[in-house]
């Protein structure tokens, strides 16, 4: 399988990286998961047919990794999807996709659909919110999703809020995707024994300098020097890291200096349009 990572940023704008999303070509199937900004544009410089893309995992509900959903939705249908788009998510996901199409875009459609003959007729939209355990698989692959930790310590009163990570196997291979999370019980399981972990990364152990950013890495995400002990611990071959803050070149090779410490595989800062064979 082949990983192509669309944005490595994260939800401040980056004019080097856009938002959170990567697309995996297994035997010419087309798996993405997140889509944040940026995510369509992406796929075309990356030459991944928009017509077979299906289907779309999705981490969580943070803008950075959705912002693209609706794009995502329309251009696969406009690019001549054949069926129904599958989307999979936490729970809520349905109700996001249903504004899009009900609300936000239902004129376009119409348009669309009764107005250009050449576009054909409105291919729908399938979701399925998901939890823990298989999700989906197709010929020669299975998805599996984990509950992870992004933001549930926070302490936000009456917040229905939930966070999945994926596992991806396919011809003897795993890949896994943290989604963002802070390292925990459902991360190690995801992770455990991947021939890949791509994880998020937002900052260096250098940046880690007040209550703000203390507070970022005790409950949102790892640091340059969790991200190590997290690879180390799951036993993972190749370590690819996401999610950037914008900073400077000194501060990313910080981060790989900080992992290399505690881990002693493969170690990828990753960057928009990077592809990785596995």
């Amino acid at each position: 399988m082949k990983i192509t990572l669309l944005g490595t940023g994260g939800p401040r704008p980056d004019p080097a990286r856009q938002g959170s999303s990567l697309v995996v070509n297994v035997d010419d199937e087309w798996l993405l998961f997140d889509c944040g900004r940026g995510a369509v544009t992406q796929l075309v410089r990356a030459g991944a047919p928009l017509e077979k893309l299906n289907p779309v995992f999705i981490t969580h509900h943070h803008f950075d990794h959705i912002s693209d959903l609706g794009d995502v939705i329309l251009s696969t249908w406009l690019q001549g999807r054949p069926d129904a788009l599958r989307v999979f998510g936490p729970a809520g996901t349905a109700e996001i996709v249903r504004a899009l199409i009900d609300r936000v875009y239902a004129k376009d459609i119409r348009f669309r659909a009764e107005g250009e003959p050449a576009v054909g007729g409105w291919k729908p939209v399938e979701v399925k919110e998901t939890g823990a355990g298989l999700v989906c698989e197709g010929g020669g692959w299975k998805v599996h999703a984990d509950f992870v930790e992004h933001g549930q310590g926070l302490g936000i009163p009456d917040f229905d809020w939930t966070t999945l990570g994926y596992r991806l196997e396919a011809a003897g291979k795993t890949l896994a995707i943290s989604g963002d999370t802070i390292p925990c019980a459902g991360l190690e399981r995801l992770a455990r024994g991947a021939d890949v972990l791509v994880l998020c990364c937002y900052l260096a152990e250098a940046e880690v300098v007040d209550a703000h950013t203390e507070r970022l890495t005790r409950h949102l995400f790892p640091s340059s020097a969790q991200a190590g002990k997290i690879a180390a611990n799951a036993g993972v071959k190749k370590l690819v890291l996401t999610h950037f803050r914008e900073k400077p070149e000194h501060l990313m090779r910080a981060i790989e200096e900080d992992v290399r410490r505690d881990f002693g595989g493969e170690v990828i800062l990753g960057r928009d349009l990077l592809e990785i064979e596995v």
